[in-house]
């Protein structure tokens, strides 16, 4: 008669499957909690102004500059450097959002956001610049609905009319006549480099308060221009080589 054997678990197998099942419990538990706090947050906000009320407002202001008004390296450079999959995804990117979640890990704070055009958009339209869980839960039910209504030529010339740029200049037009005194369709391909650059972080890239920054930022979207194959390596130098005689002589 064959002797049986009775299969042990190990102890600390079990310990650390019972510590997984907890965490993945406690994940869900959360997710919900914070699922039901963004939706609120997004009723609120559509209570108050819905998206069409504040597409149109933005649409009719007084500068307001179209996506054909714009210069194509404009775009480009500001696809490349703050969401170079912006044509493609619906919206949520989730391989920013993986790599975010990475990094966001390694530093125990909210220093990437994995945020698209989009979610940069709905948040300038309807929430404050505030790190919070449920408002970026809020930001993708806003999204979802933007990405149905608007094309993503609509949805980019949105954001570029409403993003900040630093030194009280909000939106693409402001910008350019502020920093370079010309409209959008007259910036060089340095001066829209600089200007893609700048939203990122207007208090610290803006020309007017550090140039030295500016120019240091502007070189991050060209080398991001060149990483995605939008312009080669000789074509960034040259343009480069423009950066001292924009700044100085704007």
């Amino acid at each position: 008669m064959k002797k049986g054997y009775s299969k042990k678990r190990h102890p600390i197998r079990k310990a650390l499957l019972t510590l997984i099942t907890m965490l993945v419990c406690m994940a869900m538990v959360v997710g919900i909690i914070f699922g039901v706090k963004g939706y609120k947050m997004y009723q609120e906000a559509m209570s108050q102004t819905s998206i069409e009320e504040r597409v149109d407002e933005i649409c009719a202001t007084e500068h307001f500059t179209k996506y054909s008004e714009l210069p194509q390296f404009y775009i480009d450079a500001v696809i490349s450097v703050e969401d170079h999959r912006f044509m493609e995804h619906p919206g949520i990117d989730p391989i920013a959002i993986c790599r975010a979640i990475v990094t966001d890990l390694k530093s125990m704070s909210f220093k990437e956001g994995g945020s698209t055009i989009t979610q940069q958009l709905a948040k300038n339209l309807f929430f404050t610049q505030e790190k919070l869980i449920e408002r970026k839960v809020a930001e993708i039910f806003v999204v979802i609905a933007m990405e149905e209504k608007y094309s993503k030529e609509e949805l980019f010339e949105l954001y570029v009319n409403t993003a900040y740029f630093g030194s009280g200049y909000y939106g693409i037009y402001d910008a350019a006549k502020g920093y370079f005194d010309k409209i959008p369709s007259e910036l060089t391909d340095y001066e829209s480099a600089v200007l893609a650059g700048v939203p990122n972080a207007p208090s610290v890239y803006s020309p007017d308060e550090n140039e030295e920054l500016a120019a240091q930022r502007a070189a991050q979207v060209l080398t991001s221009m060149v990483k995605h194959k939008i312009i080669g390596q000789e074509e960034a130098e040259e343009i480069q080589k423009n950066s001292a005689i924009v700044l100085t002589n704007r």
